[in-house]
Order: structure tokens, then C-alpha cells, then sequence
């Protein structure tokens, strides 16, 4: 013992606890059809298919299709012969868009379409989105939650048949939360949500959703019963920003730190010498002052409080299902 000795440090976790089954879920367990391990097909005729209305007299705009490595071409026949079997695309001659790959977190590829073209002419989706800080409002009181994502929420719309040689379609609609005051409502609340989904045939994958839990994150905010914060891990590529070159750089800066302006109280304030950097006819200069609230903008980010959610005179709760644009 005198010269010393190795010791190891051991942290026992309970797996189960970490990654429950389907059927160790309260009230999940109940409907297994909403998380298959695979979409069965394509999905159901709903009340109103996805249509994609262009502007008058627009004819179809051909874009060359994007070179590709031999791993992504090869990816690529793997991926379209999966989804030419499950039905959820087909031959087709429309010249619209090329294809490429996006890496994953997990290092694997997403295939994606670039629809930009297509964007261009289309008539805009008017729908009004709710304000996140009423979104927000509306958790006061909630101690539990579920979060539940929507499996390759993509394949789960059915276009209109007029639309489908465009082959484009984007949904807002990718995770749903359920919140309640206590697990009694809750068990009531992810009930009636589940049922909805099973009925409509809209399906889930359960090793993305959350269940149950005291703390949530969603659209960028840490959710709890104690109030909502700033997500770090978005307040971290904030907080990593170097100095801004150009007014493209600024506006993208105060984008991102403006979606937390309620955690910071005096924020256009603060933000001022940076705002006046985007008015026309303003040479772009980055001056002291605009270092200072450069600075003084990711100083007040890091040390954001909870802030407690205000009473509402509603039943606090509700569904509200929104796209990852990742």
C-alpha cells in the first residue's frame, strides 16, 4: 500500500431504465401498431392529400444531376431499391431536381432531393405557425412529459395525384409533445394522442421518443416543471461565433441569439449597434461599440435564468406537432 495501488471507478446504470421496451411503457404498451419497426407502406388517402400548387404557366425546370463519389452512387442505388420496393416512390421522366447525400450524426447518409428550383415557383404556404413564446406560455403547470417522433415523417404524407410528377413535399409536422399537470392527466392525455395516431395511421419510432420524463427538450428549450432555458447545446454555437465580417454574418447572428431575446432582458438594447449594421445605405464597420455588444450579447446567453412560465387561464394541455429542419 505504501508504493501505491490501481483503482477503477465503476458507474452501475440501469439499461432498462436508459432504453425501456414498448411494453415496460405505461399506456404506450397499449398500442404497438403506432411503433412498427418499419413504415408498412405507403400511407392512407387522409381528409386532405398534400398538393403542390405552382404559379401560373410554369413549366417543369431541369436541373443536371450532381456528381457523385462511388460510395454515394453505390449508397444511392441501395437506397432508391429499398424505396422502389416499399412502394413509396417510382419511374418516373420528371426533370425537376438531382439528388445528393447528407451525413448523419451517426456518420451514416440521408438521401435528399434539392428542391430549390421547385421552391421558387411554388405558391407559398400561407398556414399561420403559432408564436413559440405562446407555445411556451401554455406549459405552465406541466411536471410530465412525452415527446414522440414521427417515423420518416416525409413518407407519411400522400400527395394529391396531380402533384406527384413534382415529386416535392414538406411537412411542418415531425414531434409531437404531450404535457400535463400530473401523471394522471398524463396518462389520459398520451391515451388520446395515441389513439389519434393509430386511427390515422401515422407511426412513431420509439427509440426516438421520450416517455414519462420530468424534462424535455424541445424547439430549443430545456422544458421543465420548474420553467424553460435555452437549450446549451444551441446557446453553444452562439456562444462559438467569431467576430462577424459582413451583414450577412450579422443577421444570421442575431437570428440565432434573437430566438432567446426573452432570456435576455434588454436585448435590443444591447443589440443595437449590431441592428444599425443592416440598414441600407450603412457602409459596414465593426466599430468598439460592436465587439462590445458582440461580447456583451454571449456573455448574458451563458448565464440566461429559468425563467418561470406565467399562469394561463386555459386547460394546459395540448398537442403541437412541428418539422427538425436539420
Amino acid at each position: 500500500m505504501l508504493e501505491g495501488c490501481e483503482a477503477y471507478l465503476a458507474h452501475v446504470i440501469d439499461t432498462k431504465k436508459v432504453n425501456p421496451t414498448l411494453e415496460e411503457i405505461p399506456v404506450v404498451r397499449d398500442f404497438p401498431e403506432v411503433f412498427p419497426d418499419d413504415l408498412p407502406g405507403l400511407p392512407p388517402h387522409r381528409e386532405v392529400d398534400f398538393a403542390i400548387e405552382t404559379l401560373p404557366g410554369v413549366a417543369p425546370i431541369p436541373i443536371a444531376p450532381y456528381r457523385m463519389a462511388p460510395v454515394e452512387l453505390q449508397e444511392l442505388k441501395k437506397q432508391l431499391e429499398e424505396l422502389l420496393e416499399k412502394g413509396f416512390i417510382q419511374p418516373s421522366t420528371s426533370p425537376w431536381a438531382p439528388v445528393l447525400f447528407v451525413k448523419k450524426k451517426d456518420s451514416s447518409m440521408r438521401l435528399c432531393v434539392d428542391y430549390r428550383q421547385l421552391n421558387r415557383v411554388t405558391v407559398k404556404n400561407k398556414y399561420p405557425l403559432s408564436r413559440i413564446d405562446d407555445l411556451l406560455d401554455q406549459l405552465k403547470g406541466a411536471t410530465t412529459f412525452s415527446k414522440i417522433d414521427l417515423r420518416s415523417g416525409y413518407w407519411q404524407l400522400r400527395i394529391a395525384e396531380k402533384d406527384i410528377p413534382k415529386t416535392a413535399f414538406r411537412t411542418r409536422y415531425d414531434d409531437i409533445l404531450v404535457y400535463s399537470k400530473n401523471k394522471e392527466e398524463h396518462e389520459q392525455h398520451l391515451r388520446i394522442v395515441l389513439q389519434i395516431l393509430k386511427e390515422k395511421e401515422l407511426y412513431a419510432k420509439l427509440s426516438k421518443c421520450e416517455f414519462w420524463v420530468n424534462q424535455v427538450v424541445f424547439l430549443g428549450h430545456v422544458i421543465s416543471g420548474d420553467g424553460v432555458m435555452p437549450d446549451p447545446s444551441k446557446v453553444k454555437a452562439v456562444i462559438e461565433w467569431r467576430i462577424l465580417k459582413n451583414a450577412t454574418e450579422v443577421r444570421s447572428f442575431l437570428g440565432l441569439a434573437g430566438y432567446y431575446r426573452r432570456f435576455v432582458e434588454g436585448f435590443s438594447i444591447i443589440a443595437g449597434p449590431l441592428t444599425k449594421l443592416l440598414r441600407k445605405g450603412v457602409a459596414f464597420q465593426w466599430t468598439e461599440q460592436c465587439q462590445q455588444s458582440f461580447d456583451e450579447l454571449k456573455r448574458r446567453l451563458t448565464s440566461t435564468p429559468i425563467l418561470v412560465l406565467p399562469l394561463v387561464a386555459v386547460d394546459l394541455w395540448c398537442i403541437q406537432m412541428l418539422l427538425n429542419r436539420g
